[in-house]
């Protein structure tokens, strides 16, 4: 029975694209780069905005020293215009209330940088509803390595056979796995896996488009591309609707 469940931030629980995308561009357009559609941004992130500043950056602008420059152009943007037009994705915050109301701790866990994640959650959903919001620290790799979740469970007294991980992307679902956690995904708006290796979905959510996400083998994978069918792991979910989660969920509390 789940007692834990770790969120993503950006495209789990709150929508952000638009707010990261319009910094992005606004920082192509002050260095005179090329600028990119939404949809475009929706394949950088992911994987923290260091490596999204590289992914929009030129690629004769990419020395370690000019990448920290725009990466702290970017975050100055950011930070002043994360809230213009990001809000949590409908049902979430029910979601949220839900799971405290059965004693379930919640926390969150992003490849965001640490210093952003404490604030724009605490603007979204207030106070009480997670036990920890970790965002990238120095020295802490990124998803999917497990290693700063495994940090954060241990922070929590999370037990690993009472832990759901839940986030929007492959790297969350490699995260998930590279830390043998159960993981659940929502695919609304992001790339999913392909068709080849998906199969319906037998829970709640089957009548809102859910359907598991790819499985892959006890070894941890970095890439989506690795993935394959195997009955030996844990069950991977993706869902097509954010509404859908809560359905999805019941399968596993």
């Amino acid at each position: 029975m789940i007692k834990t469940v770790l969120f993503d931030l950006d495209g789990t629980l709150l929508n952000t694209i638009d707010d990261l995308a319009d910094a992005g561009n606004w920082v192509c357009a002050q260095n005179g780069w090329p600028t990119f559609t939404v949809a475009q941004f929706k394949l950088m992130v992911g994987n923290g905005i260091p490596k999204l500043v590289e992914r929009f950056s030129p690629a004769d602008a990419r020395t370690p020293a000019q990448l920290a420059a725009t990466l702290a152009q970017f975050t100055v943007r950011y930070d002043a215009h994360k809230e213009d037009k990001t809000a949590p994705y409908p049902g979430i915050p029910a979601l949220l209330d839900a799971l405290k109301a059965e004693g379930i701790q919640c926390a969150v866990f992003s490849n965001k940088a640490d210093a952003l994640c404490g604030g724009i959650i605490a603007h979204y959903f207030g106070t009480g509803r997670f036990a920890a919001v970790r965002g990238n620290r120095p020295g802490v790799p990124t998803k999917p390595d497990p290693t700063g979740l495994y940090a954060l469970m241990t922070e929590l007294g999370a037990d690993p056979a009472a832990t759901l991980f839940v986030g929007d992307s492959d790297v969350d679902i490699l995260t998930g796995h590279n830390a043998q956690l159960p993981a659940m995904g929502a695919a609304v708006g992001l790339p999913r896996p392909r068709r080849a290796d998906r199969r319906r979905c037998r829970c709640a959510g089957r009548g809102a488009g859910g359907h598991p996400a790819v499985c892959a083998g006890k070894e941890p994978v970095k890439s989506q591309k690795e993935h394959r069918t195997d009955a030996i792991c844990p069950v991977f979910f993706f869902i097509q609707s954010k509404n859908a989660l809560a359905h999805c969920a019941k399968a596993f509390l």
